[in-house]
């Protein structure tokens, strides 16, 4: 990386391309920093709504989520039209959706869920429009609130996943949080964190996704491992439209309405930051608007064939800043090969081998990252009275109701949808306390 790191300034026009030698590595990097994190919300939601773990159904799902995490990139450095602001930006399945799809697939079915993911896109996309008259809704004391309240709620899906599965079955087995499966959760732990702090560069940047491997290595020689999936899965993916149907639910598409808003949000401070990182500017309102349009087209697209919400991803930006390279090529190669993987099942097929301890010592840092990522968005949060009371009666409530959802079991089951997703009531409990409560002197 020193040759790229060295030639950051002729490469701070997005427009511009560094040599194939530097581009096809660099974009590579990128699909390294964000690969683990893209996957995992698929194999989640796919175990929530009752999906064998390794059957042809997850291995599908995890193919979309590749193959659309590319096309969306595309969608986003490419651009078609007013859609995307053709900036280094990369996008992935968000992390941000999936306590909400994860809670609507368990009760109602991947249809339902799907089909919200779809009326979702579109509705973001819609977003583009108006996205910078919304933003003073969304400060940072919402947007940390609903970020921490979404990796707070993810927190004990990894603890589970350590120790052996989420499923009730699972967690009935004798072999749930046994020594075995700890020991491989906190070798991907140790030799990611190892990886993050000791090392630089792409191997700092692909730390989980090492860990995750080093995990993986452990659970096949503990006979963990069954490639069974791998050998029968073709080599060649089937793209099928609407594979689970397409059935509508207002209570799931208002939840994921509502974290696409703070989604978007999300990608208006990636643009702004990637341009700052990369070429020392702010972001232009058009690249800005053309971000959430890709933001949106990209979450629908995914939608129609299985895939799930899309959103620009905050880890690549800092290699954005790393590198100082601001070319949206690099992206686009990394995109295609993304792209790529998504059309391979037996790619697919040997992630959804990973045991699940594996899985779950990565998501342990992920999902322990998302919170910490909401923590730092709330430090910028003056922590008066007022702001403590919208803090804590907004996390209780969101919380609360997601860990106790009998406590509201005869409300009607839109409503009920609602009140129990963890993030759409935090969320919406915290706009309207902050408008309503007066600001403090």
């Amino acid at each position: 990386m020193t040759d790229a790191t060295s030639n950051a300034g002729a490469y701070s026009d997005p427009n511009t391309t560094p040599p194939m030698a530097q581009a096809v590595p660099l974009g590579l990097q990128h699909v390294l920093a964000m690969f683990a994190s893209n996957v995992t919300p698929s194999i989640i939601v796919a175990g929530a709504a009752g999906l064998a773990f390794g059957s042809a159904e997850q291995v599908y799902l995890i193919q979309m989520a590749m193959l659309f995490a590319g096309v969306a990139t595309l969608f986003q450095t490419v651009g078609i039209g007013p859609v995307g602001a053709r900036l280094p930006i990369m996008q992935g399945t968000s992390f941000a959706f999936v306590g909400v799809l994860a809670g609507v697939a368990a009760v109602q079915g991947l249809g339902v869920a799907l089909t919200a993911c779809i009326i979702g896109g579109v509705i973001h996309f819609c977003l583009g429009a108006v996205i910078q008259k919304l933003r003073w809704l969304f400060p940072p004391l919402i947007t940390g609130l609903v970020i921490l309240a979404i990796g707070l709620y993810l927190i004990p899906v990894a603890i589970k996943y350590a120790a052996g599965g989420a499923a009730s079955f699972q967690m009935e087995a004798e072999s749930f949080g046994s020594l075995m499966h700890w020991s491989v959760a906190l070798t991907v732990i140790v030799v990611s964190l190892a990886l993050k702090f000791f090392m630089k560069g792409p191997i700092s940047n692909a730390a989980i996704l090492i860990g995750l491997l080093a995990g993986y290595v452990l659970a096949y020689i503990l006979g963990m491992v069954n490639f069974g999936a791998v050998g029968k899965a073709s080599w060649i993916t089937s793209i099928q439209p609407l594979p689970y149907g397409f059935e509508f639910s207002l209570g799931a598409v208002i939840a994921v309405t509502l974290v696409s808003v703070v989604s978007a949000i999300e990608t208006v401070g990636d643009a702004s930051a990637t341009t700052k990182a990369g070429a020392g500017r702010i972001a232009t309102d058009k690249e800005i608007a053309g971000a959430t349009y890709a933001d949106g087209l990209g979450t629908a697209v995914a939608g129609v064939f299985g895939g799930l919400p899309n959103t620009s991803f905050s880890q690549n930006v800092g290699i954005v800043g790393m590198t100082g390279i601001m070319s949206r090529h690099v992206v686009t190669i990394a995109g295609i090969i993304m792209i790529l993987c998504g059309l391979i099942p037996k790619v697919g097929a040997v992630i959804a081998s990973m045991p699940l301890p594996v899985l779950g010592g990565g998501v342990i840092v992920m999902f322990g990252m998302v919170a910490a990522a909401g923590l730092n968005m709330l430090t910028e949060v003056k922590m008066n009275r007022r702001n403590m009371i919208i803090i804590a009666v907004s996390l209780a409530a969101g919380l609360g109701l997601n860990l106790v959802p009998t406590a509201v079991q005869y409300l009607p089951g839109v409503v009920k949808i609602l009140a129990t997703s963890a993030v759409a009531p935090t969320a919406i409990v915290a706009i309207a306390l902050n408008l309503l409560l007066p600001e403090e002197v």
